[in-house]
């Protein structure tokens, strides 16, 4: 019997690399001689219709350089046959690129929800200037969409118990306050100057996780609060229509959302919730919360009242700019929440900094806000220190 020979070039090619790469397989055989009674004599049970192959070279089996193809030839030859036989394997690394690619669809949907939520909720606002309803409506239909995405079985419904809703009440706590604040402040100032505003999310994530938790920063990341605080404080200053009450809402939302994700981190530890079914229950167990208090706020008596005179002023579509940001309201925040099993949080941190731009810009354009070269000057400073930030931190 022929004995195989195999021959390997490994001067490039070391254990660690084996481990996390993948070569394209190029065989290629040539007539050999043939083998009749082979078979018969390794093993009488085979049957004569499975034809074993037989290894006899192999060349460049080794990782050439990242521009380079990376190929290995074997030869090889079919057991009781003398005729060559060709196979042309190729195993393309495709895997990169269909992660790109789907997280490049999850930023274009973020953003793109996000935008058109902005828009559609400051519509609604600028006629019925209340932000505690429109606050709960927000979230009791994006609790209504996952109730019935679980009744139908289109999603999955998580699995929990007494101990996870304890641990994510003071999560729903931090994120209801948010994001009642934020909606009190697009209430009163426009949809650019809110963002610019909350854009110094950092500078207050920094400054409690210091102060409060004693963690500490590489010196980038101080550095980068300056011209967050600084490009914000310009814009303020600079803001045509400025509000304290808008101002003091996006300030409060900040530090609101900060510690919703100082709770989420810690009390989520372990649990294997995924981050769709995470903000449902997060989005249900707020709305419990926020009820009460907005009936407490505002009530019902006015709540019909202002409904009664925007549709008077803007007709059935009113109705259709409560149910669009409402919807899109719970859709934009389903889709960071699941981007977040998909990628980095250096590249989330990104993409939000990303969004900010998109939302205000967006908004200038469509409600024409009117807007000072010093006023874009401060909000271009804030988000560069946001984007600095995102990059000192991780």
């Amino acid at each position: 019997m022929q004995i195989s020979s195999v021959k390997l070039r490994t001067s490039t090619f070391p254990s660690s690399e084996f481990l996390n790469q993948r070569c394209s397989i190029k065989a290629q055989s040539f007539s050999l001689p043939s083998f009749q009674n082979a078979q018969q004599s390794v093993n009488h049970s085979l049957s004569s219709s499975f034809k074993p192959l037989y290894i006899s070279s192999t060349e460049s089996f080794a990782l050439v350089s990242k521009t380079q193809k990376r190929v290995t030839e074997c030869k090889a030859y079919e057991a009781d046959k003398s005729r060559p036989l060709k196979i042309n394997i190729e195993l393309p690394d495709q895997q990169a690129a269909s992660q790109r690619f789907k997280i490049g669809i999850y930023f274009a949907t973020w953003w793109a929800l996000n935008v058109v939520f902005n828009i559609y909720n400051k519509k609604v606002l600028n006629v019925f200037p209340y932000p505690w309803l429109t606050s709960t409506l927000s979230l009791a239909t994006g609790s209504l969409m996952m109730l019935i995405s679980w009744a139908t079985r289109i999603a999955e419904a998580p699995k929990t118990d007494l101990d996870f809703w304890k641990t994510l009440f003071p999560v729903a706590v931090a994120h209801t306050i948010g994001h009642v604040a934020a909606t009190v402040s697009m209430a009163k100032v426009a949809v650019s100057f809110t963002h610019i505003i909350k854009s110094s999310e950092p500078a207050f994530s920094v400054l409690v996780s210091r102060f409060l938790l004693g963690e500490s920063f590489p010196l980038s990341v101080y550095l980068s609060l300056f011209p967050i605080i600084g490009g914000c404080a310009l814009a303020a200053i600079t803001e045509l229509n400025f509000n304290m009450i808008g101002f003091m809402g996006a300030m409060i939302s900040n530090l609101a959302f900060v510690f919703r994700n100082i709770f989420s981190k810690k009390g989520m530890k372990g649990k294997s919730v995924s981050g769709m079914n995470y903000y449902a229950c997060l989005s249900m167990l707020s709305l419990l919360i926020l009820i009460p208090f907005a009936i407490a706020v505002e009530g019902p008596k006015v709540w019909a009242a202002g409904w009664n005179t925007a549709l008077a002023q803007i007709g059935p579509n009113f109705v259709w700019w409560v149910a669009a940001q409402s919807i899109f309201y719970h859709l934009y925040n389903q889709v960071s929440y699941m981007s977040l099993d998909q990628i980095s949080p250096l590249t989330f941190s990104i993409g939000n900094t990303m969004k900010r731009i998109s939302v205000i810009v967006s908004s200038i354009i469509i409600f024409h806000t009117p807007v000072q070269p010093v006023n874009a000057l401060g909000a271009a400073i804030a988000i560069l220190g946001t984007f600095l930030y995102s990059q000192g931190k991780h």
